[in-house]
């Protein structure tokens, strides 16, 4: 089952350690690539003298850039053959005439250069391992009872990474002679991966541990749509729970107290009785394959979890798996760390997301990576945080040297952006969020303009030691109801209605924005609707850049396993389509 190579790395690298040794490299001494991940922000798009765009990317990629539509920029980020911009030894026939493309100009040999060298060194994402493809294309389609409250997206997850873990537990069987108890799915949710692999043909036991009560509630009642529960039993004296009713309704003060009688006797008797953690359900052994457990999980150590598992006798050694789909922050570290900290763990299967939520483990560095923006609280917060649990985990990543460090740092804008998925992008959606961007990045602009807030940033060498510092509390608008986006006036307008109501904000936006009339909202996007295209272009090469960020933060967990002496196997795929689900690389751990 495991993969020919550890790491799904560009072919023009001869082994891991070249692509490893490369990706940090470049991650650390590319100047353009460390301003597009995390040294700009949209939002000081249109309030930077000089402009932005302007500063941000060299000539030649802007000249580019004005002869061509954002289709097909994207186009060339992502999806065209290099090769057809130059003569190639092995294709001399196969190059683009250097008078033009697509009617305009041809990429700068520079701007080709950081496209190929961004695509090299972000992991493959493609279905291409020889030991997935003949088990997941004709991947198990799950019953209809089990793809209760799934959709689409969802039922291909499961059905996929269910199969996955379920033969990576056949061959830990088969092969290293281990007799798998439990999976234990950190962050189930509505577990609907638990559900899958406790039902035909898998039969597994399953360990759910979940932190909100809502969600173990929700996926009780979807075990019982797919026959893996029975619905709870409440039997009740229906004479005294109509006369308890009845006095709730006409004769408040004379409700019993607690330790009533009559409570007693209304009170429903459940089937399965719950602990005092009001979750934890224990089961019977065989009774049923699914076990709740309520826990806010903060470390790999789940001695106190583990302790509340059925207990058989004469009991024979079982161990566990720990899975997830797509767990968020630093959720996937502690299940990774989980199978170092306890014996029982035999192995992890973990697919990770959400890596803005995932926190900095080292201190801002003296010498900061080259930027275009001005501080901000949030950016100064998480990069202070310096969580253990936090990014990176491997001693390697700590401690790689660079002229910025030492250690491998991503702030929070650029772990945002690497949840993005360009190659995905449809025109519709990119019309929709460009839109977004722009309209939230020029009324950014009023705001400024106005006084409503400080922003307004001169300094372009090192916008990190800018003295326009901001001095009031950044102003968080949200997200705004689809039908705010008709128009900038009608977005302007709904923006405001919504600070007006903020405590922090309120007062300095109605006092400073009470004059703007619908003419000078018209004004201000006639001034500068020339610049939505270029948000559009920065926009768009930082979410193709990012995905060398994803690789780092993926690869990063994987040196982390690799540095462990009990781990003797471990590697990353691709499980499902990326074209449905993006977040689409698994990591496996095994211990010897």
């Amino acid at each position: 089952m495991k993969p020919t190579k550890p790491l799904p790395y560009h072919s023009r690298f001869a082994d891991t350690e070249s692509y490893i040794d490369s990706l940090l490299s470049f991650a650390t001494s590319s100047e353009i690539f460390q301003r597009l991940c995390g040294g700009v922000h949209i939002l000081e798009f249109l309030t930077q003298d000089p402009d932005l765009y302007n500063s941000l990317l060299p000539e030649d990629w802007r000249q580019f850039f004005r002869s061509h539509d954002v289709p097909n920029i994207l186009d060339v980020l992502m999806r065209t053959d290099l090769a057809v911009f130059g003569p190639s030894k092995a294709h001399p026939n196969d190059r683009c005439d250097r008078a033009g493309w697509l009617g305009g100009a041809v990429p700068p040999s520079s701007l080709l250069e950081y496209i190929k060298v961004v695509r090299e060194h972000s992991l493959d994402r493609n279905l291409t391992s020889p030991s997935i493809i003949p088990e997941l294309v004709s991947e198990y389609s799950l019953s209809r009872q089990v793809t209760v409250g799934m959709k689409p997206k969802k039922v291909h997850e499961v059905a996929r990474l269910a199969k996955y873990v379920n033969r990576l537990t056949t061959e830990l069987s088969l092969n290293r002679s281990c007799q798998v108890g439990h999976f234990v799915d950190f962050g189930s949710g509505q577990n609907y991966l638990g559900r899958a692999l406790a039902s035909a043909p898998y039969n597994r036991k399953v360990l759910a541990l979940e932190s909100k009560p809502l969600n173990i509630n929700g996926a009780r009642n979807m075990d019982v749509s797919a026959k893996l529960a029975k619905k709870e039993v409440i039997m009740r004296n229906k004479k005294q729970f109509r006369r308890q009713n009845h006095r709730k309704h006409h004769v408040k003060d004379l409700i019993p107290t607690l330790d009533s009688d009559d409570d007693r006797l209304a009170a429903p008797i459940s089937a399965d009785k719950d602990p005092a953690h009001g979750c934890d359900n224990k089961l019977e052994p065989n009774e049923n394959n699914i076990q709740y457990i309520e826990t806010i999980i903060q470390d790999g150590d789940l001695s106190s979890v583990l302790s509340r598992l059925p207990q058989q006798s004469n009991p024979p050694q079982r161990e566990l798996i720990i899975i997830s789909l797509h767990s968020c922050g630093n959720l996937l570290h502690h299940g990774l760390r989980s199978l170092t900290l306890n014996p029982s763990v035999r192995a992890v299967a973990l697919v990770g997301c959400c890596y803005n939520l995932l926190t900095e483990r080292l201190a801002p560095s003296p010498s900061p990576q080259p930027n275009l923006r001005s501080r901000h609280p949030r950016l100064q917060q998480t990069s202070s945080a310096c969580d253990p649990h936090g990014f990176p985990m491997s001693e390697r990543f700590m401690k790689y040297p660079h002229a910025h460090g030492p250690g491998i740092r991503f702030n929070i804008t650029a772990r945002m952006m690497a949840v993005q998925a360009p190659q995905n992008w449809t025109e519709q959606e990119c019309n929709g969020f460009f839109t977004r961007h722009f309209y939230r990045a020029l009324f950014q602009r009023i705001l400024v303009d106005k006084g409503a807030i400080d922003g307004r940033t001169t300094d372009t060498e090192d916008c990190s030691h800018s003295a326009s510092e901001e001095k009031s509390p950044p102003i968080i608008l949200g997200s705004l109801r689809k039908q705010c986006y008709t128009s900038f006036t009608t977005y302007v307008h709904a923006a405001i209605d919504k600070l007006n109501d903020d405590p922090i904000h309120a007062r300095r936006i109605s006092s400073r924005m009470s004059g703007l009339s619908d003419e000078d909202i018209a004004e201000y996007e006639k001034r500068f609707g020339h610049k939505k295209k270029e948000l559009s272009i920065v926009w768009s090469l930082m979410a193709f850049s990012a995905g060398v960020v994803e690789s780092a933060i993926v690869v990063d967990r994987w040196q982390w396993l690799r540095e462990q002496e009990e781990v003797k196997d471990c590697w990353v795929e691709s499980v499902f389509d990326y074209g449905i689900s993006p977040r689409n690389l698994v990591v496996v751990g095994i211990k010897g």
